[in-house]
């Protein structure tokens, strides 16, 4: 029993560890849960938890199509929804709103795979911002261990250098880590 415990205190050291300070990221990827991963660090974590975690895609399903998506996703539910009839001139894009179905979508994935509200979730998006917006929604609905991808599939814009304005910083991609274009029709909201 001694055993156990000294390797389950290990292993959660190990895992925590890969934990991202907060202090180093801009606010629009700070949760109020405060718990975040980055994508290299996604598929030791997930291993580490299986089969109690959950993770999910909150992408639109436009992006997981045609930009692909990270291998081992339980789900897609799409975070925001993108207004294609109205054009920001100020962020120069087009404007997006909270999908106001996603909790329902989310808790499709989380009741076929038999996640509780306690059970480690860790979300995805393209660069970190709607993970750590979803993961704020899905704190107020009571779910207590929501970890947000800090550089998300596509990673952060280089700010200089040769490619600057591309998302070549990090992230899933970025890491070289598996991912398909490949979609599995079982995995993703048919919703809005």
């Amino acid at each position: 029993m001694r055993t156990f415990l000294i390797a389950l205190a290990l292993g959660l050291f190990a895992v925590n560890a890969q934990a991202v300070d907060p202090a180093s990221l801009p606010k629009i990827k700070i949760s109020k849960l405060g718990l975040y991963l980055e994508a290299k660090d996604v598929p030791a974590f997930l291993k580490a938890h299986a089969p109690k975690v959950l993770f999910v895609d909150v992408r639109t399903i436009e992006e997981v199509l045609f930009v692909g998506s990270p291998d081992g996703l339980d789900g897609q539910a799409t975070f925001g929804i993108m207004h294609y009839d109205k054009w920001d001139k100020e962020k120069n894009t087009f404007p997006r709103n909270p999908n106001p179905d996603f909790l329902s979508q989310f808790e499709l994935f989380a009741l076929d795979k038999g996640i509780d509200k306690t059970d480690p979730i860790v979300l995805i998006c393209r660069s970190g911002d709607r993970s750590a917006l979803s993961a704020d929604l899905l704190a107020r609905y009571g779910y207590s261990n929501v970890w947000s991808v800090v550089d998300g599939f596509e990673g952060d814009m280089a700010k200089d250098g040769p490619n600057q304005g591309k998302r070549a910083v990090n992230g899933w991609k970025n890491a070289g880590l598996p991912w398909s274009y490949k979609v599995d029709q079982n995995k993703i909201t048919m919703g809005k």
